[in-house]
């Protein structure tokens, strides 16, 4: 009887180990070599399931993305659809809170794809893709408590913020104090949303 497959576990540790390394090194310093060590692979199975290191970054694009979005989902599903305001700072949470769940590797690893977005038309076009969608989804949430019309250039502020606290925290650890940067931000959206209520 032949064994089961283990290509999507395979797969899962190389991206897994090239955002261990990508949030240690960055990812030009991030080699195959040293992507399959952080793996626990050799070079040749990450040779095998991906045929260069770009692929393995927009699967991780992927990845990434669905965790936060996933994170959102459940923030957002322990509030009524009509605690417009509440939505947003859920939102927010889902980003920044720190928690169980909070994952500093990722948030250097997204720092890092954004960096590779500006470089790589193939990472900017995955990434773009996600940010957009991330961010039609706070603008929404936005426009529940402001109306259409203004709601795209506050979200677009409050996501500026949230992907500004990454920077910071990715780039320059412990210049913001822990645990402050999600309160920071539902403040700037109460001090914004409650200026501009519809």
């Amino acid at each position: 009887m032949p064994r089961p497959s283990n290509t999507e576990e395979r797969r899962q540790q190389i991206v897994a180990g090239l955002l261990r390394v990508m949030s240690e090194r960055g990812y030009e310093r991030a080699s195959v070599n040293e992507i399959a060590k952080a793996a626990g692979l050799s070079p040749g199975l990450v040779h095998y399931h991906f045929s260069d290191k770009q692929e393995i970054l927009l699967v991780l694009v992927e990845q990434l993305a669905a965790r936060g979005r996933a994170r959102v989902a459940a923030k957002l599903a322990k509030l009524a659809p009509e605690d417009a305001r509440g939505r947003v700072d859920a939102f927010v949470d889902a980003f920044l809170s720190l928690g169980p769940d909070a994952d500093t590797s990722a948030v250097a690893g997204w720092v890092t794809i954004s960096a590779e977005a500006i470089r790589q038309p193939e990472v900017r076009a995955a990434y773009e893709q996600v940010v957009r969608a991330d961010l039609e989804q706070l603008e929404s949430l936005v426009a529940a408590s402001v109306g259409k019309r203004k709601a795209r250039a506050l979200a677009a502020g409050l996501f500026a913020a949230v992907q500004g606290y990454f920077v910071l925290s990715a780039s320059a650890p412990g210049l913001v104090p822990a645990g402050t940067a999600a309160n920071t931000v539902k403040r700037m959206a109460a001090g914004v949303l409650d200026g501009e209520e519809a």
